[in-house]
């Protein structure tokens, strides 16, 4: 499984930018896709993830702000960041859970290259 993650960049305080990250290769089912980040000295942490069914979830300190959705069809996931703060300010890792086959609900994670998000005047 491959997952080539586009979008990121510098941005002011209060702008928008948009993440999009694709996967490819051999899967049955992504039950899971999602964005999770990692500022400097900090550990990695979940951003938003997208249940194949649609079902969202999101940290608190993205709630109202950004948006994630996906495409079954295609196999994407796109992160949109509005009101963007300094403290957004992170490498972004686009991430899917995979299930390999349908005689296994067993998933394994994989992670895309990471995109840099910076956040400031």
């Amino acid at each position: 499984v491959q997952l080539q993650a586009f979008g990121g960049g510098l941005v002011q305080p209060g702008g928008s930018l948009r993440l999009s990250c694709a996967a490819s290769g051999s899967m049955f089912s992504i039950p899971i896709m999602g964005w999770y980040r990692q500022a400097p000295g900090k550990q990695r942490e979940l951003v938003a993830s997208v249940t194949s069914g649609g079902s969202t979830n999101y940290a608190d300190s993205v709630k109202g702000r950004f948006s994630i959705s996906r495409d079954n069809a295609k196999n994407t996931v796109d992160l949109r960041m509005n009101d963007l703060k300094p403290e957004d300010t992170a490498v972004y890792y686009c991430n899917v859970d995979v299930r390999r086959s349908w005689s296994s609900t067993i998933t394994y994670k994989y992670w895309g290259q990471g995109t840099q998000v910076t956040v400031s005047s």
